[in-house]
C-alpha cells in the first residue's frame, strides 16, 4: 500500500519521539565507564541505576494499562512524554549518585509507558500487512540515536560533564513536543466502541486471555539482552576489548548507520517473506554473535566494529519483526491495554536482568570486567526460548487469517488518500 501523507508524517513524528526516548536509555552505556569513575559506584550500582528505570517504567505501564483504552491515544502520549521530559532534565541537573537514581525513577514512570502509546497509535493507523515497514522506520530511530545522539552525547560529557547530555535530551524533547501537540490529529477511533469496563475490570481481562498471555511472555524475553548486554557494553569494549575510550563513538557510529539502513530493509523483508521466519533469521544471528564476542580479550577496532554491525542487524531484525507480529495479537478495544502490559513487563524484566548482570559481572580497580561471558550464555538462552515463543504466537495470527477470521483493522485508513 501507499502511505498518505499524513501516515508518512505521523511515522516522522514517531520516529522522533522513539529517537529521544532510546537515546534517553542508551545514553547510559557510553556514560558507563565514566560515571563508575565520576561517582565512585561499582558495577552493581550502575546495574541500579539502569533497573531504577525500568522497575518506575513497568510500574507504570500496569498502571495505565486499565485506562489506556479510554482516552484520546494523542493525549495520552503528550501527558506521558511531558513528565518524561522533565524526568530527563531532572537527571541532567542531579548533584549526585542518590539524586540521580531518583531522577531515572521519575523518568521512568513516564517514558516507559511512551513506547505501548507509540506501537498502539501505529496499530491503529496502519494495516497489518504494512506494520513491517512502520516499524521497521520507526526503529531507525533507535540506531539514528546512536549514530547521532550517543556520539554528541560522548562529546557533550567530555566538553561540559556528564550532565550534558541528559540536558541535550530535553532540550530536543521540548521541540519534539510541541511538534506532535499542534500536528498530530485526535486518535479516538476506539472509543466509539462502548465499552463498561472499569480500569481494575479491564486490566485483569487483558492479563487473563490465554491468546495475550503468549505475547507477554514473549516480550519479557526480548528484553533481557539489551538490559543486560548493553549498560556494561562500553566498559567491556574499553577494559576488555582494549578499545579507546576516544574511539568508542566511532564503534557506536559505525554500528549505527548500519542498523538504520537495516530497519527500512528487514521491515519490508518481513512484510514480503514473512514475520516470523525474520524474527529467526535475527534470532540465530544475534545468539551467534553474542556468544562470540562476549568471550573475546584484546581486539582490533575493525573486528569489533564488524561484530557489532552484525549484532546490531540481528537485533533490528528480532525487534522489528517481533512487534509487528505482536501487534495482530490484541482486538483493538484491548489495544492500548494490551500494549502497556507489555510494556510494563518488558521493563520489569528488563530491570530484573540489569539488576541480575551487574550481579554476575564484577571489576576490580580498572581492570577488566569480568564474567562478561556468563551474560552471553544467558543472553543466548532467552533468545532460544523466545524463538518458540513467538512460534506460537505466529501460528495464532496465520491462524485466524487461514480461518477467514477478520484480521485486525487499521482505524482511518479506508479513508486514507494516497498521496506518497
Amino acid at each position: 500500500m501507499k502511505f498518505s501523507r499524513y501516515q508518512i508524517a505521523v511515522v516522522a513524528m514517531l520516529a522522533f519521539l522513539q529517537f529521544t526516548v532510546v537515546l534517553d536509555f542508551m545514553i547510559l552505556s557510553p556514560l558507563g565507564a565514566i560515571l563508575l569513575k565520576e561517582l565512585s559506584i561499582k558495577p552493581a550500582q550502575f546495574g541500579l541505576v539502569v533497573s531504577a528505570y525500568a522497575f518506575s517504567a513497568g510500574a507504570a505501564g500496569l498502571l495505565t494499562a486499565g485506562f489506556a483504552d479510554k482516552f484520546d491515544r494523542k493525549k495520552l502520549l503528550l501527558f506521558f512524554y511531558s513528565g518524561f521530559v522533565i524526568g530527563t532534565g531532572l537527571c541532567g541537573i542531579a548533584p549526585t549518585y542518590s539524586l540521580l537514581l531518583a531522577a531515572r525513577m521519575v523518568t521512568g514512570l513516564f517514558g516507559g509507558v511512551i513506547g505501548s502509546i507509540s506501537f498502539a497509535i501505529i496499530a491503529d493507523l496502519f494495516p497489518f500487512e504494512a506494520r513491517g515497514r512502520v516499524m521497521g522506520a520507526v526503529m531507525s530511530a533507535f540506531s539514528a540515536a546512536q549514530v547521532l545522539g550517543i556520539p554528541a552525547g560522548l562529546a557533550f560529557s567530555n566538553a561540559f560533564g556528564w550532565h550534558a547530555p541528559f540536558l541535550m535530551i530535553a532540550a530536543a524533547g521540548v521541540l519534539v513536543g510541541v511538534v506532535i501537540a499542534t500536528q498530530l490529529r485526535p486518535i479516538d477511533e476506539h472509543l466509539k466502541k462502548p465499552s463498561t469496563r472499569n480500569a481494575a475490570r479491564h486490566l485483569m481481562q487483558t492479563v487473563a486471555r490465554p491468546r495475550y498471555q503468549w505475547g507477554f511472555a514473549s516480550t519479557m524475553l526480548l528484553a533481557v539482552g539489551g538490559f543486560m548486554l548493553m549498560p556494561f557494553g562500553s566498559a567491556f569494549a574499553v577494559h576488555n576489548l582494549g578499545i579507546p575510550i576516544e574511539k568508542l563513538p566511532l564503534m557506536y557510529m559505525a554500528t549505527g548507520f548500519a542498523a538504520i539502513l537495516a530497519g527500512p530493509v528487514v521491515g519490508r523483508v518481513s512484510d514480503a517473506v514473512g514475520k516470523y521466519p525474520t524474527f529467526v533469521a535475527g534470532s540465530a544471528t544475534a545468539a551467534v554473535v553474542v556468544l562470540y564476542y562476549t568471550h573475546l580479550g584484546p581486539t582490533p577496532l575493525a573486528v569489533a566494529i564488524g561484530l557489532n554491525v552484525v549484532l546490531f542487524i540481528g537485533i533490528t531484525a528480532r525487534i522489528v519483526a517481533a512487534q509487528a507480529l505482536s501487534s495482530a495479537v490484541p482486538s483493538p478495544q484491548d489495544r492500548g491495554a494490551y500494549m502497556s502490559i507489555s510494556s510494563s513487563l518488558q521493563q520489569i524484566a528488563g530491570g530484573v536482568a540489569a539488576s541480575v548482570a551487574g550481579l554476575i559481572v564484577s571489576q576490580t580497580g580498572d581492570g577488566p570486567i569480568e564474567h562478561y561471558d556468563r551474560l552471553g550464555f544467558v543472553v543466548a538462552g532467552a533468545t532460544a526460548t523466545t524463538v518458540v515463543l513467538m512460534f506460537k504466537i505466529n501460528r495464532m495470527v496465520t491462524g485466524q487469517v487461514a480461518s477467514g477470521l477478520p484480521a485486525p483493522r487499521a482505524v482511518g485508513v479506508a479513508d486514507a488518500t494516497p498521496e506518497a
